[in-house]
């Protein structure tokens, strides 16, 4: 006998319990986040170490470093609690081995960015500041230009 196909009711109750898990995960991060005094800045992420290249039991850095203590040691090798962290990269500056510990994370523009190594660390936030700086200037710019049109009218006017 083959298998009663689902209702359209059935279904937008599995649609519902889905929607109130996201936000359950979302509520429940904010909770303890908020332990830590840690502010969460990016809008999405995920973390992967290579327990093969990882070197955590000679060193164990990433550890110490972490603010929001989301790594762990267990069973002779370093864990990640997906729920405390909040992609910072503080864990990527202090590890020995390149691309050890990978994050992928989504700013709120939607951007996405990853890295692995320190120098891509450097370079992304390099970039970003080189950015700001130049939307600051340009805004400067204006104001300035502003100012000299307004200063030369008064002058023209007498």
């Amino acid at each position: 006998m083959p298998a009663k196909p689902p209702s359209i009711f059935e279904l937008m109750n599995e649609e519902e319990e889905a929607v109130s898990e996201e936000e359950e995960k979302k509520a429940r991060r904010q909770e303890l986040l908020a332990l830590t005094g840690v502010k969460d800045i990016f809008k999405d992420g995920k973390t992967t170490i290579n327990k093969f290249t990882c070197v955590g039991a000679q060193c164990r850095l990433c550890i110490n470093v972490c603010p929001t203590n989301a790594l762990y040691w267990s069973g002779g090798e370093v864990g990640i609690i997906d729920d405390l962290c909040v992609y910072c990269g503080a864990c990527v500056t202090n590890c020995m081995v390149d691309n050890c510990i990978k994050i992928e994370r989504a700013r709120d523009s939607g951007k996405t960015e990853k890295f692995g190594k320190v120098y891509d660390i450097v370079k992304n936030t390099e970039r970003l500041n080189a950015k700001k700086r130049f939307d600051r200037v340009k805004a400067n710019a204006v104001i300035q230009r502003r100012l000299y049109r307004e200063k030369r009218n008064v002058r023209l006017s007498m």
